[in-house]
């Protein structure tokens, strides 16, 4: 949001400051889905909602108090112990929903596992936000060829309660959007980090890393910025977890197979491009291209340039659009506006904006997701107004989740184009499990 937004692209969420683009979206009806879990349940979150409390009975089940119907709607959650199959070393766990189709086996190598069944409103997998000042307190450096990255580490530690598995979870690499930083995951590091470490990194011309004068900004840059990070300071093949944009560069990083560097790939709607002017397909961007064009020509005008900038990345301006992509509006907090201000305001901010705004598209995720075999789980807001999934990219994304074994694609109701920052627990209800099952390979 470098002063724009988190669009698919630069372009997009530039021309957002003088009109938006409606779309209709597919709709996903809400399911019973089971969350495996990989350790002990009992402890109360201290974040759980007002009026919840769980409680373990002799039987080793969860339940729930008498609540608030407010609390009940929010936090919908009974959890049973399965029937646990010893086998070996081995647990395997059974799970499906209440329609009863079967997702799998997880093998669960602790002492116990339990599954929460749950709604899509459920209240599951939250750890309590981080502060954003606490996140660039603990933020580290890392030289990358000449430019500085700035990166961010919370390590897993298993609870007392819990063995050390002989397999290690698998390591999460978080990679914002367009605009973003590691900030914007401060809903998620903590839930994640209970049953994974959990690496987020700025990308080169975003949030604390480098923003050099001049430089070129592409798709293939950043990819090879996350697979020389994997390398150099996480040391083992790594699940990336990107947000438009920043999914859209962990896709061609994962095409890379010579490099063996990536475990899994999560994608919280994937961009079609770094700008909008690659998703030639859409009737509506065919209708912006004129537009599109001219924003190009007037941004390579460096007082013009300078100028549209100043204007977009107001506080107020902000407000405005993100209010316009997120679902659950609660969200775009003044914290929001400060990840997204306080960064576009440093040296070089606004080359980075123009060159990403102007320079070529990249590959297209068309291209790419064949070459790819490693377990994919695509998240996707319904109410996205910049990647719609009755546009091109998300009806690709559908019809792959259907035609590819590897890939799964949940829709998130509700939801606009940033999920794990919109509403982060329907995030964690989809990823959780999702990574148990990737552990238990």
């Amino acid at each position: 949001m470098f002063a724009a937004t988190l669009g698919t692209a630069s372009a997009h969420s530039f021309l957002s400051q003088f009109g938006s683009i409606d779309a209709s979206h597919a709709h996903s009806s809400s399911t019973s889905t089971s969350l495996v879990i990989h350790r002990p349940l009992f402890k109360q979150p201290s974040n759980f909602p007002a009026g919840v409390s769980l409680s373990q009975s002799s039987f080793g089940v969860l339940d729930t108090s008498p609540a608030s119907p407010e609390s009940v709607r929010r936090a919908q959650v009974h959890v049973n112990l399965q029937q646990i199959i010893q086998k070996k070393r081995n647990r395997f766990v059974r799970y499906s929903n209440r329609a009863g189709r079967f997702f799998g086996l997880s093998k669960n190598p602790s002492a116990s596992a339990a599954v929460i069944s749950a709604t899509s409103s459920a209240y599951v997998g939250i750890g309590a936000a981080l502060e954003v000042q606490e996140i660039r307190e603990r933020s580290n450096k890392w030289q990358w060829n000449q430019y500085s990255i700035n990166y961010f580490v919370s390590h897993y530690q298993p609870s007392q309660q819990e063995h050390q598995s002989s397999v290690d979870p698998p390591v999460v690499l978080l990679v914002h959007g367009f605009g973003a930083s590691i900030p914007h995951w401060r809903r998620n590091i903590s839930a994640l980090s209970q049953y994974s470490t959990v690496y987020a990194i700025d990308l080169l011309g975003f949030g604390a890393s480098d923003k050099p004068a001049g430089f070129a900004y592409t798709m293939e840059t950043w990819a090879d910025l996350i697979l020389d990070f994997v390398k150099d300071i996480i040391k083992r093949p790594t699940v990336l977890v990107g947000n438009s944009v920043g999914s859209l560069a962990c896709v061609i990083a994962a095409s890379d197979s010579s490099r063996n560097l990536v475990r899994g790939l999560v994608l919280l709607n994937c961009a079609g491009g770094m700008n909008n002017k690659a998703i030639v397909d859409d009737w509506r961007i065919k209708l912006l291209l004129p537009l599109l064009w001219l924003v190009d020509f007037l941004l390579n005008q460096r007082r013009i340039a300078s100028a549209l900038f100043e204007r977009v990345k107001k506080r107020d301006s902000l407000r405005d659009i993100l209010s316009s992509v997120y679902g659950n509006k609660e969200n775009v907090d003044e914290d929001l506006i400060d990840i997204i201000f306080e960064p576009a305001n440093d040296e070089g901010a606004l080359d980075a904006f123009v060159s990403i705004v102007t320079g070529p598209p990249g590959p297209s995720p068309v291209q790419l997701m064949p070459k790819i075999s490693v377990p994919v789980l695509i998240l996707w807001g319904d109410e996205d107004p910049f990647t719609p999934l009755d546009g091109p990219v998300g009806k690709y994304f559908s019809k792959l989740s259907v035609e590819s074994p590897n890939v799964s694609l949940c829709v998130l109701k509700g939801v606009g184009h940033c999920p794990h920052d919109d509403r982060p627990e329907l995030v964690h209800e989809k990823l959780l499990p999702w990574l148990a099952q990737l552990h238990a390979l």
